[in-house]
């Protein structure tokens, strides 16, 4: 472990992210971005509420789900 006067903090303490690594964590993001809107679109239409499950996945086109008689399914682009 280092001394606190060893510690520059405004200095890198890791490498940085490599492209690959990049693109990853931006993928793994989408996904559970995406995994996320749908639990709260299914919980919506769970509860009754299409209409605001309609709104939320027409405002969050890049979750790819859309509301069809009150059930969360894949948007058919």
């Amino acid at each position: 472990m280092k001394r606190i006067h060893e510690i520059d903090a405004f200095g890198w303490q890791r490498p940085p992210c490599s492209d690959a690594e990049r693109e990853k964590h931006r993928r793994d993001k989408l996904h559970g971005q995406k995994e996320a809107g749908y639990q709260q679109l299914a919980e919506l239409c769970r509860i009754g509420e299409y209409e605001a499950a309609k709104q939320l996945a027409n405002r969050h086109p890049s979750w790819g789900y859309e509301i069809v008689d009150g059930e969360v399914s894949e948007r058919n682009s």
